[in-house]
């Protein structure tokens, strides 16, 4: 089987970043610009990147998005880049989790809490079993909390590694909740995409790819306009 090109985007976060890989090789990655809408940069940033790389956009084989949880418009923004470009070119997708590529990021763990901020001081998170470079398994499911009932969630286990720029900026409660447990923070990536990539690669060596129009977005909560109707 010959390794595929793979151009991936991550979107979920502000900065977000895209990332072209060979296989299990990273080509090239730039990070975005936080301040900046990913609907006034993506396009450009993928643009910049193959040109940095000297790939063409047919030349790729697989298109891979951070499909969630994550900020409901950079999510939109990407999913909707990614199908538009794959289904021109008639390329196969994968949607991969946010925080599956969070908790791949930290490393291999038998327990890995990703967290993502989700505004208003809230956070999504998850568990996962981290168990090679390119594997993760969910261990429970998505949620949106308040930091605060981490320990709740969490508490009884004795071994983790926190994930993600919610765990950076949250680091002093999980500091404090770690006492004498063998708890440990991930330094934190601003190169989301490459792990997207990895975890779309291990689903192609499956062959468990998508067709563009079944992306879809994990939200976890719902949108601001439904939380006030």
């Amino acid at each position: 089987m010959s390794l595929p090109l793979i151009l991936s985007v991550e979107t979920a976060t502000l900065s977000g970043s895209v990332a072209v890989t060979r296989g299990d090789e990273i080509l090239g990655v730039l990070s975005g610009d936080s301040s900046i809408s990913h609907s006034n940069t993506l396009l450009g940033d993928v643009d910049k990147l193959l040109r940095q790389t000297r790939i063409t956009l047919s030349q790729i084989d697989l298109f891979a998005v951070a499909t969630g949880p994550g900020s409901f418009t950079g999510l939109r923004i990407g999913i909707a880049t990614i199908k538009a470009l794959a289904a021109t070119l008639d390329r196969p997708t994968a949607g991969i989790p946010t925080l599956a590529a969070v908790a791949l990021s930290g490393g291999v763990s038998a327990e890995s809490v990703a967290l993502l901020p989700a505004g208003r001081g809230e956070v999504f998170t998850q568990l996962f079993s981290v168990l090679r470079p390119d594997l993760v398994e969910p261990l429970d499911d998505a949620a949106h909390i308040p930091p605060a009932r981490l320990f709740e969630r969490y508490g009884d286990l004795e071994t983790v590694t926190w994930c993600g720029e919610g765990a950076i900026v949250n680091c002093e409660l999980i500091e404090s909740m770690a006492a004498n447990r063998d708890w440990t923070i991930a330094p934190q990536t601003n190169s989301l995409a490459s792990y997207v990539a990895r975890l779309a690669l291990t689903r192609f060596e499956r062959k468990e790819l998508e067709n563009p129009f079944a992306l879809r977005a994990i939200y976890v909560r719902p949108a601001d306009a439904q939380l006030k109707a």
